[in-house]
């Protein structure tokens, strides 16, 4: 790590550094709560000591169960940038606009070091931060933005720094994971697990971010531009799981896999990347298939550093202040990092195109009441074989609605062909309802 010789986060090696977080929901509350427990580890780590001296939240009254009657009071978060007493400026708002951009961009201007957990933020501004952080000297740090407790961060831009990175990715959203492994073990609805996951409070009133993908794209993003170069967000190919039923998750099993939403980054060749969020097909008895509950997991593979995977809670109060505490020790001890661990400030480049990328998938075709499912079967091959879709095994099962369902699983062929097929499948007399395609990822 290079030294940040930088008046805001060192004015003296000794005098403690000051803290001015905005936002006290649980990450925030969960920041002063664990500075104050861990004061003695936290000096005998950096050598000084870690203090919180001003806080912005939206209410003020809100009884937050710790106390906060010593720390200056902003009511509005910006403040917090020019305050001369505040050398770290710790943003834990969330929202990739509005307050929280605002307060991080003044703070960067004003040459103060940002500590954030806002993935949206970081992923979808990465340009600007880069360029604010490199023009003021301040850095920016982001350890809390992805996969919580887990030092994903970290791991890419320090633990496998020296090496040149192939691939990363995993299973970068707990929410969704927690979805799946319960409608794996129990049989149960997605619509009645997911309202469990909104009753304990994994999934938000409007689930979107988590189920749709977006909360994971962001995170892998923010990762592909340490391992491998920016990439410009929205070229990012994102794809939901809320068409996936717990039939699919036991068929899948039959055939040897689970199914699991995954954030996957590849480098190719010419200095262009591959990335992508989709549920997908892996291997049953792969580190990823055993990944369950709340958890995330990442993994990386390099010519030097082989695959490695780290996991645990991706979410929650405890693991994600953690996480931001991390980046506040790096900068108490004199740590600071260019953005994306690089000198030189690089402009993203757009994802590859997912469609010519090629890999087997997993169909499932419902079919109409009253025709014959073997004769089916037989039919549906040869439409597929005159489209060039080779069929590796394919059979059929009667749902837990009492449908009489086709399931594939193809040779190894490219998105493009999947997506011109299915609306063919679709207008076919003998099949009832879109079907249903899935990627199969080969992990090792």
């Amino acid at each position: 790590m290079t030294s940040v010789h930088h008046n805001t986060v060192s004015s003296s090696a000794t005098s403690p550094l000051r803290l001015g977080i905005a936002g006290l929901g649980t990450v925030g509350t969960g920041v002063i709560r664990l500075i104050r427990q861990h004061d003695d580890l936290l000096r005998n780590r950096t050598g000084r000591g870690i203090e919180v001296v001003a806080v912005s939240a939206r209410n003020r009254t809100r009884d937050r169960g710790i106390d906060l009657s010593g720390l200056r009071w902003h009511d509005n978060p910006t403040a917090l940038a020019n305050d001369p007493d505040v050398d770290v400026v710790v943003e834990l708002m969330g929202g990739a606009e509005g307050a929280a951009r605002t307060l991080v961009t003044e703070a960067l201007k004003a040459g103060k070091a940002v500590v954030t957990a806002n993935k949206a933020l970081v992923a979808r501004h990465a340009q600007e931060l880069a360029h604010l952080s490199h023009e003021h000297k301040a850095p920016l740090l982001f350890e809390a933005a992805v996969a919580g407790g887990i030092p994903a961060i970290k791991m890419v831009r320090e633990g496998v720094a020296a090496d040149a990175l192939t691939r990363l990715g995993g299973i970068l959203n707990g929410t969704s994971n927690f979805i799946l492994t319960e409608m794996a073990e129990t049989g149960r609805a997605f619509e009645d697990v997911l309202k469990e996951a909104q009753d304990k409070g994994y999934a938000e009133a409007d689930p979107s971010a988590d189920i749709d993908g977006w909360d994971a794209a962001h995170k892998l993003s923010i990762l592909t531009a340490i391992a491998f170069r920016p990439i410009v967000f929205d070229s990012l190919a994102v794809s939901g799981m809320r068409r996936i039923t717990t039939d699919d998750i036991h068929q899948a099993r039959k055939l040897g896999y689970a199914i699991k939403m995954l954030g996957v980054a590849r480098r190719l060749p010419e200095d262009r990347v591959e990335a992508w969020v989709q549920p997908c097909l892996i291997p049953a008895r792969s580190g990823l298939a055993q990944v369950n509950g709340v958890y995330n997991a990442l993994t990386t593979e390099g010519p030097f550093s082989g695959p490695i995977t780290i996991s645990g809670q991706g979410a929650g109060e405890g693991p994600t202040a953690d996480a931001v505490m991390a980046d506040v020790i790096d900068l108490a001890r004199g740590h600071g990092l260019p953005l994306w661990g690089r000198g030189d400030e690089q402009a993203p480049i757009p994802c590859e195109p997912v469609g010519n990328l090629a890999s087997r998938f997993y169909l499932r075709i419902t079919l109409a009441n009253s025709v014959n499912a073997d004769t089916s079967l037989s039919e549906l091959r040869t439409i597929l074989g005159n489209e060039d879709i080779a069929v590796e095994q394919g059979h059929h099962h009667t749902s837990q609605g009492g449908a009489t369902q086709i399931i594939l699983l193809t040779k190894p062929v490219t998105l493009n062909n999947i997506d011109r097929i299915l609306p063919i499948l679709e207008e076919m007399p003998i099949v009832q309802g879109t079907p249903l395609a899935l990627k199969v990822e080969d992990l090792p």
